[in-house]
């Protein structure tokens, strides 16, 4: 499991959240098989979903972050809940691509940088809450910060890791987001820039050891930061039988008797976020046709 921490300035203006991502991502390389770099980009994401999911309040909310610039890997999704538990998919997360001049994972090649960064929040409303910003850099952490700053004018660093070994497994994964909270303490700016530039990157300080907890009082150094509260996070899909059958009824009673008509055997639904599948044979599928 990962795991996801909140702390909090002495005087409430800034909150810094910090997740440890790495079982989410190498969950992600058994479910996904994807190339290293497509690992790097959907761990990015999914790191991002979950410290953006850990924000909203409803135990009902969901959070839709999707990106794509155009690159090889097409759209990334990542789906998270309000405990920041998460599931991703990816248009070709076998795409690849050698790696940049610095030897890095090349996760802006993958992405693009040509076109937009979609959130959406679904709070339970009429309709779901969809805003979207262009995209920075197709490195993910700079187009969540690019994101909170044109979207909703909220001052925010956002870091983000991935470290793929050797094997493709993934060695540590994770991420912070730093806030300040309205209305803005200038003050505190100055401690915050000047603890961004004191921290290594995200896989350094968490192969070294560093706990959620303690990268989050790093984030806060010298404002006087507690934890306010921490709990375990996962990769964790919601589907099930039930909602692949309401899926099918919602295709309509005449696109379902026509694929009971067609099918030479069970017709298999695969689900995209985990591979699982689920089988119906033609008796089921007619079935479901007389509850549209």
């Amino acid at each position: 499991m990962g795991k996801l921490v909140r702390a909090l300035s002495a005087d409430g203006s800034v909150l810094c959240s910090s997740v440890d991502a790495t079982d989410i991502c190498n969950e992600i390389v058994k479910i996904h098989t994807p190339s290293p770099v497509a690992t790097a980009a959907m761990g990015r994401l999914c790191a991002a979903g979950a410290l953006m999911g850990a924000l909203m309040k409803g135990e009902d909310d969901a959070l839709t972050l999707r990106i794509n610039g155009g690159g090889v890997g097409g759209s990334v999704v990542c789906v998270a809940d309000y405990l920041g538990n998460v599931r991703c998919l990816c248009d070709d997360p076998q795409a690849d691509l050698p790696l940049r001049a610095d030897g890095k994972l090349d996760v802006g090649g993958f992405v693009g940088k040509d076109g937009f960064l979609a959130v959406i929040r679904d709070l339970g409303l009429k309709e779901p809450y969809a805003t979207q910003s262009p995209i920075v850099s197709g490195e993910i952490a700079e187009d969540i910060t690019g994101y909170y700053a044109i979207s909703e004018q909220i001052p925010t660093v956002c870091a983000l890791g991935v470290l793929v070994d050797k094997d493709h497994s993934v060695k540590a994964a994770g991420g912070y987001i730093i806030q300040l909270v309205p209305p803005v303490n200038e003050a505190a700016i100055d401690f915050i820039e000047n603890n961004i530039k004191q921290m290594q990157s995200v896989t350094e300080m968490l192969t070294e050891g560093k706990t959620p907890e303690e990268i989050a009082l790093m984030g806060l150094e010298g404002l006087g930061g507690e934890i306010l509260d921490s709990w375990e996070c996962g990769y964790k899909c919601t589907c099930s039988r039930e909602r692949t059958e309401k899926m099918l009824i919602s295709l309509g009673k005449k696109e379902l008797l026509q694929l009971a008509e067609e099918a030479e055997g069970d017709t298999e639904i695969c689900c995209h976020f985990c591979g699982k599948r689920y089988y119906f044979g033609k008796s089921e599928l007619e079935r479901l046709a007389e509850n549209c």
